[in-house]
């Protein structure tokens, strides 16, 4: 196989953190390479300095002649006064004709979400998520033959995870990603980079090879440490005795991969976890009774369904962009009460919610700080947990622990808010979308940390991987007004999800309950297209707005009662933005 790129002891720092230390590598043909790697331990630095977004400060880079490659970083700017069309299509230099008939090209559009859309939306009036799928859907159009991806899973859901997955697996193009998706790494990739220390580990095969290499690592690590005190030991005894018995040298045999798993307990006693969790909740937690749950303009996501939410349950809650699962979420909290029936909630829950947003941090304390103001020890389990060793666990070193919460990255603060939920010690946990931004290490700890946690959990997550690990049942919104239990987990989602598309006709009702483009008349379809209109100039007001509100959060870091008046203001535009944005994209579907 040709290589396509390689590194030649390649060096990047950014001030005095250096990033990158000597690194030697290649890409092949045929190549799908997945990267992983802590935050901020120069992920997306090396794949800027493989595909030449950044110069190395030494070292070569080579590339063959001739190279067709696409670059899609999390910082890629979208051109100005162009629409989705332009982005897309541009590059192909082709007629909306010619790539209509192009069932490859119309299979990506469906695929990313694009058809929804609208090819003539203008790139402004997109949230950001939308424009991280309008420029993968640039890039999976073309016919490459290395693409670069950063966090591509990002703002897609489960259906389109797997979609994305399928697709690149078929492609003929060799491919680098960076992700924190599990299940996306182990579909994916036949070769996995680990970027940790300055260098890159190289690994043959995705996710499960990776870790059970790693596991293999260390267990040979500590063998040698192990050999080494031994050894110290035994020649302190030799230098006090005088001259010592000839001995042979101990062997350690290379145990099999079953042999590094054998001794591990399950991940939890789910029946000492349920009895736990009802001395701690009573027999009523949360219930919601032939509730009824509608957007603010009334439209009807969930009818008249009864929910009872019992002690200890782990549940995983899926379901199309705008079906309702934040809604849902937001109902169970008690933030927002049901159209009709009504929500009752025991006299020993307490809730801990980690929302999306990142807007109820202390920016003015240390990180240390801000986790004591929650509790300085809690009990996981039945260990007791200070507040520094629960921050030790989740990413935060002792150094770390006295940084600013104003100087942490975006990973860093979803750490820590992550970190002041499990410090309230709550009951009832409602997790929503809680992989954003964690690198796999500390998913890994966020795991190993809920299975010994006693309660009640609802977790919204595209992160598969995520939902069968720690969920013991999962559940669904399929756009149809009904809550659907699912035995089969999320492949049954997918199963379903699939024979929904494939019984969908432009005549029929579609999966949203509403009728299509087709259905419905000129009038309707002209009022829908002005309030679609609308829908996007007050997305850009509000996406403008909260710019604001965190630059405004930013300066008034002293002043307490402006941070209060603030952060209320920030979580109201927000909630209206995810409001908005979940009518956009109902109209978006209905126009096609």
């Amino acid at each position: 196989m040709a290589n396509l790129i390689n590194l030649e002891n390649v060096s990047k720092s950014f001030g005095v953190k250096p990033l990158l230390e000597n690194v030697s590598l290649g890409v092949q043909e045929n190549e799908r390479i997945g990267v992983v790697g802590l935050n901020g331990g120069g992920k997306t630095t090396m794949l800027e300095v493989l595909a030449g977004v950044e110069e190395p400060d030494s070292g070569r880079v080579s590339r063959v002649n001739g190279l067709r490659m696409a670059v899609v970083t999390q910082r890629g700017v979208l051109p100005a006064g162009s629409t989705i069309g332009d982005v897309v299509l541009a590059p192909l230099g082709v007629d909306e004709h010619e790539w209509a008939g192009d069932a490859r090209i119309r299979n990506v559009l469906d695929g990313i979400g694009i058809t929804g859309l609208g090819l003539d939306a203008q790139v402004e009036s997109l949230s950001g998520g939308e424009r991280r799928r309008t420029a993968l859907a640039a890039a999976l159009v073309q016919d490459l033959d290395l693409l670069v991806l950063d966090e591509p899973t990002n703002h897609l859901d489960v259906e389109g995870v797997q979609w994305l997955a399928e697709h690149l697996v078929n492609r003929r193009s060799s491919l680098v990603v960076v992700t924190h998706d599990r299940w996306f790494l182990d579909t994916v990739a036949n070769r996995t980079w680990e970027v940790v220390g300055g260098g890159v580990e190289s690994y043959e095969g995705g996710y499960g090879d990776w870790i059970f290499a790693r596991a293999e690592r260390t267990r040979q690590a500590d063998a040698a440490e192990d050999r080494r005190r031994n050894l110290a030991r035994k020649e302190l005894a030799w230098l006090r005795r005088g001259p010592p018995a000839r001995t042979s040298k101990p062997r350690y045999r290379i145990e099999a991969a079953e042999a590094l798993i054998s001794d591990v307990p399950a991940p939890r006693d789910s029946v000492a976890l349920a009895r736990f969790a009802q001395t701690r909740l009573g027999r009523i937690v949360i219930e919601l009774e032939d509730a009824t749950l509608e957007t603010p303009d009334h439209r009807i996501l969930v009818d008249d369904f009864t929910w009872r939410l019992a002690p200890g349950e782990r549940i995983g809650l899926v379901g199309v962009n705008g079906s309702g699962k934040t809604t849902m979420l937001r109902t169970i909290a008690g933030e927002i009460e049901p159209a009709k029936g009504k929500r009752i909630q025991g006299t020993t829950v307490r809730i801990g919610w980690l929302r999306q947003e990142l807007d109820d941090l202390p920016v003015t304390m240390r990180v240390l700080d801000a986790v004591k103001d929650v509790a300085e020890r809690i009990t996981l389990g039945d260990k007791e947990v200070s507040a520094g060793q629960l921050a030790e666990r989740l990413g935060f070193t002792p150094a770390r622990q006295r940084t600013p919460v104003g100087d942490l990255s975006g990973g860093e603060r979803r750490r820590l808010q992550l970190t002041r939920v499990l410090m309230s010690e709550p009951n009832v946990l409602l997790l929503d979308e809680p992989t954003n931004d964690l690198d796999i290490d500390t998913l890994q700890q966020l795991e190993d940390l809920l299975d010994g946690w006693a309660g009640t959990m609802v977790v919204i997550s595209h992160d598969r991987y995520l939902i069968e690990r720690v969920c013991d049942s999962t559940w669904a919104l399929f756009g149809d007004g009904k809550l659907t239990n699912l035995p089969g987990g999320i492949e049954d989602y997918l199963r379903r999800r699939a024979k929904i598309a494939a019984t969908e006709t432009p005549g029929s009702p579609s999966s949203s309950g509403t009728s299509s483009p087709s259905a419905k008349g000129g009038a309707d379809e002209r009022a829908a297209r002005k309030e679609l209109s609308k829908l996007e100039k007050s997305l850009v007001k509000l996406d403008d707005r909260e710019k604001q509100l965190h630059a405004a959060l930013a300066e008034a870091s002293s002043d307490a009662a402006r941070l209060q008046t603030l952060g209320k203001e920030l979580e109201q535009v927000v909630a209206d933005k995810s409001t908005t944005e979940e009518r956009w994209m109902e109209l978006a579907e209905e126009l096609g």
